[in-house]
């Protein structure tokens, strides 16, 4: 098996720790293995002489499995390498909450020998994809997202005006400091803080939620995930932000944001032993009484 490691690109112990103890139970298993070549920079201080990997800048299909160090945004990072790949990914939970990286360091040993047993199975996940019009050349390479592609104000404290259109016919005038495009995956994230429902990863469907919108009977919805979404940008400043995922990029109002399901989904390991609704209930901590 051709194994590739990624994780954030900050120094952090907790990431060191779940390194040196995923490469250590890698080699174990005679796997071959690469890092990516920002991420082994701020490794070094905890390598061993006797640890035998290679180093790579992008993926190709020779490699059978991506293993993200990190939280979510980890992973949303590291889709960027694997794109349309056949390349299974999974995540070991360094950050905070972990919808996405759910394996925690001290499980590394054991989810490993399941992962490498081929014990487990695909999520597989849809993702949006992005066209704009004008064509914007910071887009043309990723112009994907795995949880949200979003349109926000900037500098600005005004509300934008967005002119939402679907399969192209008019759906209404947001008014409010932006507007998001979830998939079922995003609907955990920056959707459900501004009070968008949490969908079901099988589930085929996106949802759009407002951001802090004015006109106050302005609700999330859901809709179909086979809708064209098309958006249109007013307000007092001449530029808007748009953001996929955590990339983030400055457009003129001028521009039309053209949004739809992409043609290829990332496949994300999950042990048989977890699920979404397992999941949902720890990390929401649903049913927790205090008093209890």
């Amino acid at each position: 098996m051709k194994v590739a490691i990624y994780g954030q690109n900050y120094a952090n112990e907790n990431n060191q720790v779940a390194f040196e103890t995923l490469l250590d139970e890698l080699k174990a298993h005679e796997v071959e293995i690469y890092v990516e070549a920002q991420f082994l920079k701020l490794q070094k201080e905890v390598l061993h002489n006797d640890w035998s990997f290679g180093i790579f800048t992008s993926l190709d299909n020779s490699y059978d499995l991506l293993i993200s160090i990190g939280g979510d945004g980890t992973i949303l990072r590291a889709i960027t390498y694997v794109k349309d790949l056949d390349i299974n990914i999974v995540g070991i939970n360094t950050g905070r909450l972990g919808f996405l990286a759910t394996i925690q360091t001290n499980e590394i040993k054991d989810a490993l020998a399941e992962i490498l047993k081929g014990d487990y199975k695909i999520s597989e996940r849809s993702l949006l994809s992005v066209d704009i019009d004008p064509e914007n050349k910071d887009v043309k390479t990723t112009n994907f997202a795995l949880n949200e592609i979003t349109i926000s104000r900037k500098n600005t404290t005004s509300m934008i005006t967005v002119e939402t259109h679907l399969d192209d016919e008019y759906l209404t005038s947001y008014w409010a400091d932006g507007l998001i495009l979830a998939t079922p995956t995003g609907s955990t994230g920056y959707s459900l803080s501004c009070g968008g429902p949490v969908i079901s990863p099988e589930a085929s469907s996106f949802v759009l939620t407002p951001i802090a919108p004015h006109n106050l009977n302005a609700r999330p919805l859901v809709i179909t995930d086979k809708t064209d979404v098309k958006l249109k940008v007013s307000g007092r400043e001449n530029q808007f932000l748009l953001s996929l995922d955590s990339r983030i990029i400055t457009l003129p109002n001028t521009a039309t944001v053209r949004i739809k399901k992409a043609d290829f989904k990332i496949k994300m390991v999950e042990l048989n032993s977890e699920s979404f609704l397992d999941t949902l209930r720890k990390k929401m901590l649903w049913g927790e009484d205090r008093r209890n």
